[in-house]
């Protein structure tokens, strides 16, 4: 089985699983959580995130979404990886958005190591844009 776990800073995390059970459903049993609360030290939170780990079957893959690369909470998760030899089974991305998660969580499954890092990046990096409005007229989709 494969996991996704979604790291953060406060509840970043937690907000973006909730989101992400709107679209997938049932797929949400295999999305994980956790972020490093205000106040938090980073002992504590990697208490709490071995406490995940160990409720994850040992010889599953996973795939970490962090919201900041070289951040207490990515690097924290990554050291207790390291520590416990998962990281070869492990794919550990930065700069976490919703179009990222929503893709890994429908293709950690499926696709393979190489393309699902290369489509999880690109949706996330493609949904970077500014909203523009625009009045013209003659582009409206009614008819």
């Amino acid at each position: 089985m494969n996991y996704l776990i979604l790291v953060s800073h406060g509840q970043f995390s937690v907000g973006l699983k909730d989101a992400l059970e709107m679209f997938v459903g049932d797929g949400i049993k295999t999305v994980k959580a956790i972020g490093l609360q205000s106040g938090e030290d980073t002992d504590h939170f990697e208490n709490r995130f071995r406490s995940l780990l160990s409720t994850l079957e040992q010889n599953s893959e996973l795939l970490i979404l962090g919201d900041i690369i070289g951040g207490s909470p990515l690097t924290t998760v990554v050291n207790v990886l390291n520590q416990e030899n998962r990281l070869e089974s492990t794919i550990v991305l930065g700069g976490m958005n919703f179009p990222m998660a929503l893709n890994a969580t429908i293709l950690k499954d499926s696709a393979s190591k190489d393309d699902l890092i290369s489509s999880v990046l690109r949706e996330g990096a493609s949904a970077l844009k500014q909203f523009e409005i625009n009045d013209d007229p003659e582009d409206d989709d009614e008819i």
